[in-house]
């Protein structure tokens, strides 16, 4: 006997009554928790850097139309508008999407690659997880918890031009599929976000400098193959140091990879195929 079909699989219009449904509840739902949102901002820059970086923005990926790769740059360039200078005080949670909203063409949004269900499809705001990705990145190198998260679970694409850690994304979906962090600091943080030309740029600066510094690092990186295809496997670990005395604090794991490679396995580097039975290290 076949899997009874969902209400959201009958067609297009169920698909979204069953989206608006859940956004319905999950703004229930912070109304009864009675969720502080981070929402105001403060034009003057906070003086202590936590954590900058940069991405590129324009990637030739095997089989990605670059239109969406260009519209995914205008989308960056109308989203950031909501999130820059944002202050984060004590208590408060950040919300991507309470503060960016819906991403429609009547706002601006223009239709770019979007990830669901491991395939690819275009969709009006596509390509905001790279945006995502970022704050993410930043909010790992200091103390703030992050709430949400929701891991890609497949290896999308190769490893070109990887900066970061694999795995250290984030996937959003308006409004379900959201990313969440909660200031649990004493000090007041700051969100700076820009666009440069080709590059999508971000800051976490706070009022004054955090007890710890952190870094990220990845061991253990290979492929294995398995019986229903290849694998990208590592670890994600956060070294923590006193900013004061420099002292190393034990390690924390916080992410072990194991995602299934959605590409083609040709472009796997060779070198970074563990042989059958052997672990990676």
């Amino acid at each position: 006997m076949g899997r009874r079909k969902l209400f959201c699989e009958y067609g297009p219009v169920c698909y979204r009554v069953s989206v608006e449904k859940e956004c319905l509840r999950r703004h229930l739902r912070d109304l009864f928790h009675r969720t502080r949102f981070a929402g105001r901002r403060d034009e003057r820059e906070f003086p202590v850097l936590a954590k900058g970086h940069t991405s590129p923005i324009l990637r030739r990926l095997d089989g990605v139309d670059m239109r969406l790769q260009r519209n995914k740059a205008e989308n960056l360039r109308l989203a950031v508008r909501a999130l820059d200078h944002l202050v984060i005080r004590p208590g408060e949670t950040f919300s991507f999407w309470h503060l960016i909203g819906r991403c429609t063409a009547r706002r601006g949004y223009l239709p770019g690659l979007a990830i669901s269900n491991g395939a690819f499809r275009e969709e009006a705001g596509g390509g905001l997880c790279q945006l995502a990705n970022l704050i993410h990145y930043l909010v790992l190198h200091t103390p703030l918890e992050v709430t949400e998260l929701h891991h890609h679970s497949d290896a999308l694409f190769p490893d070109s031009e990887r900066r970061v850690p694999f795995g250290t994304g984030t996937s959003v979906f308006y409004c379900n599929v959201d990313y969440r962090f909660r200031n649990t600091s004493e000090v007041p943080v700051q969100l700076l976000a820009w666009v440069d030309g080709e590059l999508l740029c971000g800051e976490l600066r706070a009022e004054k400098p955090f007890p710890l510094r952190y870094r990220l690092i990845e061991e253990g990186s290979c492929y294995t193959r398995e019986a229903d295809g290849f694998y990208r496997n590592s670890r994600v670990y956060r070294r923590c140091f006193e900013r004061e005395s420099g002292r190393e604090l034990p390690r924390e794991l916080i992410l072990v990879n194991h995602s299934k490679v959605m590409y083609d396995p040709s472009l796997i580097p060779p070198e970074q195929l563990a042989g059958e039975g052997t672990p990676c290290r």
